[in-house]
C-alpha cells in the first residue's frame, strides 16, 4: 500500500548529507515533504519553497511533536559522530525521544539509514548504529531499516575521505585496513530505495542490506578514483598503523571534519559488505558500479547538482576541479563591540578600498603583489563603488559571491593559489553586543593546497582576530 498522499513525509535531518538529497529528490518525485533540521536558517537557505520547513532537535523532545504531527513516513537520517567520544549515547537518547514521538503521533512508517555491519562489529561508530535501529525499533512505530556502505556521492563523508587521500598524497603509507572489503553504493541507487521503501507494507519490521554489484577493498577503491582523475597513488600498507593511529594523521591530510572522519575509520578494520539482495528484487533499478557512480558523483559535483553547498561547516568551491576538497580547512577571528548592527556593516563593506582591509595592510600588501607577479587580479580591478556592495562586485582580488546586510558578506578568492577560498564577515546580534566573525574556509588541491594552508595558518589566525578587533575598535570610535 503506497503512503498517504493527503499527509506529508518528514524527512528529520534534513540539513545533512543525505537528508539535504533526499528532500530534493521527493520533491520532484511530486511528494509532499516537510524538511525538518535544528537550525530552521540553514533550510531557509535551500530554495525549498514546495516544502515545509521546520525546527526541532531529537535531544529536545519538546520540539518533536509538531514535527511529526500529521506525518505518514519519517525518514529518521541523524547521527552525532561529530559530537566526539560521546556520540553512542547522544545517537541512543536521540532514537529513544524520537520513537517514543513518532508513537505519539500515530505515525504510520519510520525509515531508518544505519550501517553494514560485520557480526561482531568492532566499531563504536558501527556499533552505535546498529543500537539506534534496535531503539527505534522497539518503539512501537513499524520501522524499516536500510543499511549502506560507503555512499559515492559529493558531500559524503566517507567518498570525501578517498577524494582527500588520493587527491593530497602521491605515497600513502597505510595501515591494513586499505585491504577490507567494501560494497559501496551510488547516492542515485540509495535515494531510489529510500523514495519506494515505505510503498511496499512487506518492508515494514525489516531490515535489507543495500549495495552497488561491486565488492571492492579500499585500496582498490582508492586505485580506481585515481584512474579516473588521472592520478596514480602509490599506496604502502604497514602493520603498525592501526585505524586509531591512522585518523591521527588523517585530520592533517583530509578536510573532512575530524571527529567525523575519525569515527570513520575506526570502522575500516573489518570487511562491510551487505548479504542480501531481497531489496534489489523487490524495488529494481539500475545499479551503478563503483566506477560509473564514482564518475557520476564528480560530474554532479562539476554541474553543481547539489541542492546545497553546505552551509553548517563548509561552503562549496565555486569553480569545480576534482583535486578541490569538498570540505574546508577553517580559520576564525572574532571581537565583541557594543556598536550596532548597521554601523559595522557600513565598515565591513568599504573592505578593499584603495587596498584596505583594515589589518597587517603590509602583509595584504605582500600577499597581493605576490598574486600580481604570478598573473592574477591583484590590483588590476577596482570597487564599482566606495561605500557599497552587491553580488557579483569585485573587490581587488575578490568577488562578492553573497550578502545579507548587517548579517554577511561572502567573498570569493581569486587570486592564484593551488585551491580554492572564501572569506566572510558576519554579525551576530546578540541583544546587549555584536559579535563580529571574520571566517576563512579554504578547499585545498592536492599536496601543494594542503601546505599552502598549512604555511599560512599561522598568519591567518593573526590577520583575522585583528581584523575583528580592528572593525569593532573603529566602529564604536566612530558612534
Amino acid at each position: 500500500m503506497a503512503s498517504d498522499a493527503m499527509k506529508p513525509d518528514l524527512v528529520f535531518g534534513a540539513s545533512g548529507y543525505i537528508g539535504t538529497n533526499l528532500v530534493e529528490f521527493l520533491l520532484d518525485e511530486g511528494r509532499r515533504v516537510r524538511a525538518s533540521s535544528r537550525t530552521i536558517e540553514v533550510l531557509q537557505g535551500r530554495g525549498w519553497d514546495r516544502a515545509e520547513l521546520c525546527e526541532a532537535d531529537a535531544l529536545e523532545p519538546a520540539s518533536l511533536d509538531a514535527a511529526l504531527s500529521n506525518v505518514d513516513t519519517a525518514y529518521y537520517l541523524v547521527h552525532s559522530m561529530a559530537a566526539g567520544k560521546s556520540f553512542p549515547e547522544i545517537d541512543a537518547e536521540a532514537a529513544r525521544n524520537f520513537a517514543a514521538a513518532a508513537a505519539r503521533q500515530d505515525v504510520r512508517r519510520i525509515i531508518y539509514l544505519g550501517g553494514l555491519t560485520p557480526d561482531d562489529p568492532q566499531s563504536a561508530h558501527l556499533r552505535s548504529r546498529e543500537e539506534t535501529g534496535d531503539i527505534l525499533r522497539a518503539g512501537g512505530v513499524p520501522v524499516t531499516e536500510l543499511r549502506a556502505g560507503m555512499i559515492v556521492g559529493p558531500g559524503s563523508a566517507a567518498w570525501e575521505v578517498i577524494r582527500d587521500l588520493v587527491n593530497h598524497l602521491p605515497v600513502m603509507v597505510t595501515p591494513r585496513w586499505v585491504f577490507s572489503r567494501s560494497t559501496p553504493i551510488a547516492l542515485s541507487n540509495l535515494l531510489r530505495y529510500l523514495a519506494d521503501v515505505p510503498k511496499h507494507e512487506e518492508t515494514a519490521g525489516q531490515v535489507y542490506d543495500v549495495a552497488g554489484p561491486d565488492v571492492l577493498t579500499y585500496k582498490e577503491i582508492m586505485v580506481r578514483y585515481g584512474n579516473l582523475v588521472g592520478k596514480r597513488p602509490v599506496i604502502v600498507p604497514v602493520p603498525v598503523l592501526t585505524p586509531r593511529l591512522s585518523s591521527y594523521w588523517l585530520r592533517l591530510v583530509t578536510a573532512v571534519p575530524t571527529n567525523l572522519a575519525r569515527a570513520l575509520i575506526d570502522g575500516l578494520s573489518q570487511d562491510v559488505v551487505a548479504r542480501d539482495q531481497r531489496l534489489a528484487s523487490l524495488i529494481p533499478q539500475e545499479l551503478l558500479g563503483f566506477d560509473a557512480a564514482a564518475a557520476a558523483a564528480l560530474e554532479a559535483d562539476r554541474q553543481h547538482a547539489l541542492p546545497a553547498h553546505w552551509a553548517e561547516g563548509a561552503t562549496h568551491c565555486e569553480v569545480f576541479d576534482p583535486a578541490y576538497s569538498f570540505y574546508a580547512k577553517q580559520a576564525e577571528g572574532s571581537a565583541v563591540t557594543q556598536a550596532q548592527s548597521a554601523d559595522i556593516w557600513a565598515f565591513v563593506v568599504r573592505i578593499g578600498n584603495a587596498g584596505d582591509f583594515f589589518y597587517a595592510r603590509s602583509l595584504w600588501w605582500l600577499r597581493r603583489a605576490i598574486d600580481w607577479l604570478v598573473g592574477g587580479p591583484s590590483f588590476r580591478r577596482r570597487r564599482r563603488h566606495p561605500a557599497e556592495l552587491r553580488v557579483g562586485d569585485v573587490v581587488d582580488s575578490w568577488r562578492v559571491i553573497a550578502l545579507e546586510p548587517e548579517k554577511r558578506l561572502t567573498l570569493l578568492m581569486e587570486m592564484k593559489a593551488p585551491g580554492a577560498g572564501v572569506l566572510e564577515f558576519t554579525i551576530d546580534d546578540t541583544g546587549g553586543e555584536r559579535r563580529i566573525s571574520v571566517h576563512a574556509y579554504w578547499h585545498p588541491a592536492g599536496v601543494w593546497g594542503l601546505l599552502y594552508w598549512y604555511l599560512t595558518l599561522p598568519a591567518h589566525r593573526f590577520i583575522f582576530d585583528g581584523t575583528a578587533r580592528t572593525i569593532a575598535r573603529n566602529c564604536e570610535q566612530e558612534k
